[in-house]
């Protein structure tokens, strides 16, 4: 990391990074915060912390062994930053072949000066909307408690547009824009990868809601977000790792640790499964012609085109709705009867443990897919062939597990009214 600058005026912050080697390359990454009025000294230091996490787009060109930063940092971040290169990159890691990722270290310049507590707990709540039904139970939860959330986004496309619109809250966003350069260099054929992109974008949260006088930053994360989709070299490589209840402790501590804030960043629906997320989602009609959790269809810029039919979004997300509501109101919503096609059962099975690893998307763990699958009541080709597929015992242990997997677990990191309040809503 080299240089870093911030215009109050314009919210405009600029991240420098220096890719040494033979050949070395620059890059420079611009994020965009709305304009807000509140002291920017929690705010500055939320941005050293954003430098450090933000450079993982331009690692991932060289993959080097070491990366450094000139900015000092405690324990905890420390410990963040290597998360974040390591199980962050795993996936990045496992498709290019370099187990050297899984062992990175971030090289700091030492233990930084102490900072001052900030108390915003009790502040008006960030809630971060990415268009799917998990930021709208959220979103609504929240709301109907109370708390007056206040819906953000980073690069809203039309889909969050719509889906803000539809709830009728003033929303803020912010804006991440990528070195050119970056681009470039993939098209010439530098190495390219997923990265821990949640973590990114959690930074940037926290700085908007800091620099705004808000309170805490509400994801909506559930539980199956810290299940792995394989192990490889001994380690495990998840694709949603930054969504996992690892990584948000990580990013808690750290932003404690350096940025002074009491409670600056929680996922409201870490207790639950995809599948009562999806219970819950049913009760809101209102989003129905917006809501969207289909990564395909962020491609597009046709807001009449929320859903592709055709990933593994697309059909865990049928089934893990499709138990709650009505065939045709789930088809209105998807415009796509994926039970109706054959061609989905190979997706299908994936996401069922039947064939191969869980697929390298943000899906249900495969124990839910199989309770939702036990649940659906109707006969179509796909349910029906799924049904034929699934060995008795498999039957045996979806009805036993079914109450589990509707049950709240007990982990995560909710602040007491936050955790009464989802209870409440559990009811």
């Amino acid at each position: 990391m080299t240089t870093r600058s911030f215009d109050a005026a314009t919210g405009v912050v600029k991240l420098g990074y220096l890719l040494d080697g033979p050949a070395p390359e620059t890059f420079t990454e611009t994020v965009t915060l709305p304009v807000g009025t509140a002291d920017t000294q929690t705010l500055m230091r939320t941005l050293e912390l954003l430098h450090v996490v933000a450079g993982v787009s331009y690692y991932k060109v060289g993959a080097p062994p070491l990366v450094v930063t000139e900015d000092a940092f405690g324990p905890a971040a420390r410990a963040f930053f290597d998360a974040v290169y390591t199980h962050g990159l795993a996936e990045y890691a496992y498709r290019n072949q370099l187990p050297h990722v899984l062992d990175l270290h971030v090289s700091t310049a030492g233990d930084p000066t102490p900072v001052s507590e900030t108390d915003n707990s009790d502040g008006r709540p960030l809630s971060a909307v990415g268009g799917g039904k998990d930021s709208i139970v959220t979103l609504e939860i929240l709301r109907a408690a109370g708390f007056d959330p206040v819906p953000f986004s980073v690069n809203p496309n039309p889909v969050i547009v719509s889906v803000n619109e539809a709830s009728g809250l003033p929303a803020l966003a912010a804006r991440r824009q990528l070195d050119p350069r970056l681009f470039e260099l993939n098209n010439a054929g530098a190495r390219n990868g997923h990265i821990p992109v949640t973590a990114i974008n959690s930074l940037i949260a926290i700085a908007t809601a800091a620099w705004h006088g808000l309170g805490p930053v509400a994801m909506s994360n559930e539980r199956s977000a810290s299940d792995p989709n394989l192990i490889w070299n001994g380690h495990e490589v998840n694709h949603q790792w930054s969504k996992g209840e690892a990584a948000e402790g990580l990013l808690r501590a750290a932003v404690r640790e350096h940025v002074g804030l009491t409670e600056p960043y929680f996922s409201f629906l870490r207790p639950l499964s995809e599948l009562r997320i999806a219970q819950l989602f049913a009760a809101h009609t209102r989003y129905d012609d917006v809501v969207t959790s289909c990564n395909q269809a962020f491609k597009l810029h046709d807001r009449t085109e929320r859903w592709c039919g055709n990933c593994p979004k697309c059909r865990f997300v049928f089934l893990a709705m499709a138990p709650f509501m009505p065939h045709e109101r789930l088809v209105h919503i998807f415009g796509h009867d994926l039970f109706a096609d054959p061609a989905q059962l190979p997706g299908y099975r994936e996401l069922l443990g039947l064939d191969a690893h869980k697929p390298f998307e943000c899906v249900g763990e495969v124990e839910e897919s199989v309770v939702a699958l036990s649940m659906i009541d109707e006969h179509s080709p796909v349910v029906d062939a799924l049904r034929a597929e699934i060995p008795e015992e498999g039957w045996k242990t979806a009805l036993a597990d079914r109450d589990d997997v509707l049950a709240p677990a007990k982990i995560g990191s909710l602040p007491e009214r936050y955790a009464s309040v989802l209870a409440d809503a559990l009811r």
